[in-house]
């Protein structure tokens, strides 16, 4: 094959990518236009599921908008003071240097704003309610049916007071409630049998969050102050996140990883 041709090849080629790749542009430019479109056209209880699934990216986006902003800091610099004579309006002031800082207590803080951890189990099974409660019937004949026992481990405060039994709505045994897990550190590669502070968050849902339910997945509070973890500032640390990784009412026990 004559040069020429295979030059003529290689344009096609090469022209047929650039083609794909500015289609491809223009479809993502088009997005925005077309959600736009289906917001302004779709209504009732469609348009309510889509708002609010828009409202959570758009929160989410803002999130990790202001975790990555930086702030200007002032601090000393390491430098030797210059030989030679200082002028009167300078003596007062100290060597310094603008800087973008980030230090490690605000990338946490932000990074607790913002929920961006990488967790060790990202996805978990989902748990029904059937599976979670047990139905407690109660009157003369056993005809009501509004109590639910909770059938997975749970956490409640030291200054948890139950209700009176009549009355009480979901049941906690005290055989699945834990006070302590063992938390195993990624780094150290140590594990460590810590008091719990507290419920975080329960991938489940929200109910099972307020009831202090424990299940694979569930994000939860422990107390480090034994490991002796200090901030940058010089400060003990007192609580850090940890999430569960087993199934605790079928081992008896609390295993978790904590976040670092």
């Amino acid at each position: 094959m004559p040069q020429n041709e295979y030059i003529e090849e290689a344009i096609k080629k090469h022209g047929r990518q650039f083609n794909y790749e500015e289609r491809m542009r223009k479809r993502e430019a088009r997005e925005a236009h077309k959600k736009s479109a289906y917001a302004q056209k779709v209504h009732g209880f469609k348009a309510k599921l889509y708002n609010k699934k828009r409202h959570a990216e758009k929160i989410q986006m803002k999130k990790t908008l202001k975790m990555h902003d930086e702030r200007s800091n002032k601090h000393k610099t390491d430098d030797n003071v210059q030989e030679g004579a200082v002028p009167t309006y300078l003596l007062d002031r100290e060597n310094q240097t603008r800087a973008k800082v980030l230090s490690n207590m605000i990338k946490q803080k932000r990074k607790e704003k913002a929920g961006k951890w990488n967790v060790p189990l990202p996805k978990v099974r989902g748990i029904s309610e059937d599976e979670m409660f047990k139905v407690i019937k109660t009157g003369k004949s056993k005809s009501k049916a509004w109590k639910r026992m909770v059938t997975k481990a749970t956490f409640v405060g030291e200054s948890f007071t139950r209700k009176p039994p009549k009355m009480e709505r979901f049941i906690r045994p005290m055989a699945l409630r834990y006070k302590k897990a063992h938390v195993t550190h990624p780094e150290l590669r140590a594990t460590f049998y810590l008091p719990i502070i507290g419920v975080k968050k329960n991938p489940q849902s929200a109910m099972y969050t307020q009831l202090g339910v424990m299940t694979k997945g569930t994000i939860i509070e422990v107390n480090v102050s034994e490991l002796g973890l200090v901030t940058s500032n010089g400060k003990v640390v007192w609580g850090k996140y940890a999430q569960v990784t087993n199934n605790p009412e079928l081992d008896g026990c609390v295993n978790a990883v904590l976040l670092v």
